[in-house]
């Protein structure tokens, strides 16, 4: 894997955690992330928690980057609460932007991204399930995008999302442990959700080299991971 590959999500990380710090020590969030997670989200219980959910799934159906939705969870509700509400929330944004392009948007969206969506039909069409948790444990990619494109495809809905679910899962730990940091320990936080992002990474790339069978699921992706889309097209 090229250290490329990796870059983007650890600036995710060093970049939140300078925002961390900012809302700590300067009140910085006063007037934009923690006045909204202070006056609506904390001490609010089930209807402050029903709010971070909505909007999350708001948020991120539309392209807002799930990873900083997974860092204002653990920031609102530390590791474990917050890991839980916002996969929650970015998996509803994901069957949102799915559905909406199956149902609404088919036309808009293969007038766009017409490669995308021939090659997401071809790359999940023998096992959507485990291709789909393959290319949700990359730290490459645009998370909207594959949703669409998804919709407009030929894909069964159900294995999508349960692959989009366990794919979620190590990068939301990552970010709500960031997140969930500014308390208690930032460094030690930061430095273990580095190492965790980098392994998770690592395991991606990994069974994605693996299991891809011959298929590109994106030309750009296969580049920046190194792998050569053109040798194994007809493989």
């Amino acid at each position: 894997m090229t250290s490329g590959v990796l870059y983007r999500g650890l600036i995710w990380i060093l970049s939140l955690a300078a925002v961390g710090y900012a809302i700590k020590t300067t009140g910085l969030g006063s007037t934009i992330d923690k006045a909204w997670i202070d006056n609506d989200i904390l001490g609010h219980g089930f209807s402050g928690e029903l709010l971070f959910v909505g909007v999350s799934l708001l948020f991120t159906a539309v392209g807002f980057p799930r990873q900083v939705i997974c860092f204002l969870g653990g920031y609102a509700f530390g590791l474990v609460e917050g890991t839980v509400l916002a996969l929650l929330g970015t998996l509803l944004g994901c069957i949102i932007a799915f559905f909406y392009a199956r149902i609404l948007g088919q036309d808009f969206v293969v007038t766009r991204f017409p490669d995308r969506v021939k090659n997401i039909d071809i790359f999940l069409s023998d096992n959507p399930l485990s291709m789909t948790l393959f290319i949700r444990l990359l730290p490459l990619g645009s998370n909207l995008v594959t949703n669409l494109a998804a919709g407009v495809s030929s894909v069964n809905a159900v294995p999508f999302i349960q692959g989009s679910a366990i794919g979620y899962l190590p990068q939301t730990l990552v970010f709500a442990l960031v997140g969930s940091g500014f308390s208690v320990d930032p460094e030690l936080h930061i430095a273990i959700s580095v190492i965790l992002f980098i392994i998770s990474g690592i395991i991606g790339v990994s069974l994605y080299r693996k299991n891809r069978q011959g298929k590109s699921f994106d030309s750009n992706i296969e580049h920046k991971l190194g792998v050569d889309a053109e040798k194994y097209k007809n493989t």
